[in-house]
């Protein structure tokens, strides 16, 4: 199957659009990884300034899910470094989209696995685990919930209510 674009899949769907059931995310995000297009069902992960719960969940498998962070936006800090991408590549996730920092950008940049993040920063966040998992985040004007699908590619990332064949 050729690839469709995000932008193609909009023109394609105006009618999901419209009704709010494919949306997409402000144009906030810097492209990080090898993989510059990925979906795949969102997990969602709500956090500040800690990345406890982000690495917990990228020791898991992905199975080509997307993990979806909200970092609320922090530019204090990095929630998501190289290391954690590099277990999550390896562990089969499709992407991770952050609203807040990254750090290790050399790093993340060899790894093959879509990353989107707000900015880079060097000071790591901590690592105390706090924070709510499996939850409707808001990032870029979009609500986002646990189980929708996620599209990225170079022209923006669109979320979904149900899977799109495209």
């Amino acid at each position: 199957m050729a690839f469709v674009t995000t932008a193609e899949v909009c023109d394609a769907n105006q009618e999901l659009i419209r009704s709010g059931q494919l949306r997409a995310l402000q144009p906030v995000f810097q492209i990080y990884g090898r993989r510059q297009i990925f979906s795949g069902p969102a997990v969602t992960v709500k956090v500040f300034e800690d990345n406890g719960l982000i690495r917990q969940f990228l020791e898991e498998k992905g199975n080509g899910r997307v993990l979806v962070v909200d970092g609320g936006g922090s530019q204090r800090c990095a929630i998501l470094g190289g290391n954690p991408v590099v277990q999550a590549q390896n562990n089969g996730w499709a992407g991770i989209v952050v609203n807040g920092c990254i750090r290790d950008v050399d790093e993340i940049n060899g790894c093959d696995i879509g990353v989107r993040a707000v900015a880079s920063h060097p000071i790591k966040a901590s690592k105390k685990g706090l924070g709510e998992q499996r939850v409707p985040v808001n990032i870029a004007g979009t609500r986002i919930c646990d189980g929708e699908w996620v599209y990225a590619d170079t022209d923006g990332i669109l979320v979904s209510q149900i899977e799109l064949s495209v």
